[in-house]
């Protein structure tokens, strides 16, 4: 879908959700609001929080969660290394940027009901330095909402929208020993409520804070993939945004690449399923919610093996890249992106062929080694989506002996010094392998010159 459909559909939901809650449908400034989510959207660094994913995590919803999934990733700073310049007339009278990082600013004496509502509902205050991981994005992208739809929806309506934007700040877990961030919200709506005399019944304050878990749900929904590919090519996906490096394709470095794993690897190490998914009274039902935990579980720890898998294999060539020369492009030792004609000059073709390649002894290897031999789900600009020297490593050594160089490869990240003490504990004969094999497509460039 191009840029024109994704403006005209934003433009549709928009008009059909606000003609449903009541709204003005035909307000002149709705086609300048949607082209400033679609904007905001399609910025250079976006490659997962794109309008596709808006407008999956509004499919099926309420016109309230509709909105609120068009407007909830319209401020992404750490991915789009700021703030669009397009949504700043929104934004510049409430923060500012000191050291780096944005506070929450308003001079002593203004007043804007909006903005102080907004403040409450994220439990934020006006001086508090903002936490990209903390709320900072869902509280801005909230703000532009409320204030691009002012007198467009009751100001009921925009506090609904933007409880639904606050419920998708993600994985948290409980607020204290017997309150979820879901009965939290609750609590602030109905406090909220009677601050502006909006009359809300525990019964409407229910209803909205079951809408905010359906949207924030939504919003991770590839977290629950019934197969671990699609989840592993969305993670895939996500991995650019915030590691500007690879899309420089072809040029981006061996320690520019697993850095981008190592974040990732690190990451969803300590993600449990109880800080990916909510549920609040009846949504969702609690056997769909028990199924989408346990495929969160199964695919945390396919990634886990997986994500470990390579970065084991990049230490191994980031260690042997060490021969070349600092900031060695990865596909000087792996080949470029390959094209239909030009297998020869990929390190996947020089690997030696396993004679006896490990068998997988539980379920979880039995998905890595197809993961890596066949690849994710879905290819990316920047990486293709299977693994051939994890795969070549794994298939001789397999996982025991290979994650056993776990450690080694994490002292060679933190201490460049460490490269030489993990090539000695790799396997010799995989060592050889991956050697010859960079040594073999070394030889076949020489070659092309001849």
């Amino acid at each position: 879908m191009d840029a024109s459909a994704h403006l005209a559909r934003c433009l549709n939901e928009l008009k059909l959700s606000i003609a449903a809650l009541g709204g003005d449908a035909e307000s002149p400034k709705l086609p300048g609001v949607a082209a400033l989510i679609i904007q905001s959207m399609t910025g250079e660094w976006r490659s997962f929080h794109t309008p596709d994913h808006i407008f999956e995590v509004g499919a099926g919803g309420s016109p309230t969660e509709v909105i609120a999934a068009l407007f909830h990733d319209l401020v992404y700073v750490q991915v789009d290394s700021g703030i669009n310049l397009n949504l700043a007339r929104y934004l510049t009278p409430f923060v500012l940027e000191d050291a780096g990082a944005l506070r929450i600013q308003v001079d002593e004496g203004v007043q804007d009901p909006d903005f102080e509502m907004c403040l409450s509902l994220f439990g934020f205050s006006n001086g508090q330095t903002l936490s990209p991981f903390a709320g900072q994005n869902e509280f801005l992208s909230a703000l532009v909402a409320v204030k691009a739809l002012k007198g467009i929806l009751s100001l009921a309506h925009l506090v609904k929208i933007a409880a639904c934007i606050e419920a998708t700040i993600p994985f948290r877990g409980p607020v204290a020993p017997d309150k979820t961030c879901s009965q939290q919200l609750a609590e602030r709506l109905q406090a909220i409520s009677a601050h502006y005399g909006l009359d809300f019944s525990t019964a409407e304050i229910d209803q909205v804070v079951m809408e905010a878990v359906s949207v924030a749900n939504r919003d991770v929904g590839n977290f629950a993939s019934e197969d671990p590919a699609d989840f592993l090519s969305n993670t895939w996906n996500l991995i650019p945004e915030t590691n500007h490096e690879l899309a420089q394709v072809n040029v981006f470095t061996v320690q520019g690449y697993r850095n981008s794993l190592q974040k990732m690897e690190g990451f969803l190490s300590f993600l449990q399923p109880s800080s990916v998914f909510r549920q609040y009274l009846t949504e969702p039902q609690s056997d769909r919610f028990l199924k989408m935990q346990q495929n969160c579980q199964i695919n945390l720890e396919v990634a886990r093996l997986y994500l470990r898998a390579k970065l084991i294999s990049i230490g191994i060539l980031e260690a042997l890249s060490a021969r070349l020369g600092r900031n060695t492009p990865l596909s000087s030792l792996m080949g470029k992106l390959p094209h239909e004609n030009d297998r020869s000059m990929q390190l996947e073709t020089h690997l030696p062929k396993v004679v006896q390649p490990y068998q997988a002894q539980t379920p979880h290897e039995t998905l890595v080694m197809g993961l890596l031999h066949k690849g994710r789900s879905a290819e990316t600009h920047y990486d293709v989506k299977h693994s051939p020297v994890a795969d070549y490593m794994i298939q001789q050594m397999g996982f025991e002996r290979m994650m056993a160089l776990l450690e080694p490869s994490r002292a060679f990240f933190k201490d460049p010094e460490q490269g030489p003490a993990l090539l000695a504990a790799c396997d010799p004969v995989v060592l050889a392998g991956i050697s010859n094999g960079v040594r073999n497509l070394y030889a076949l460039r020489a070659e092309s010159f001849a």
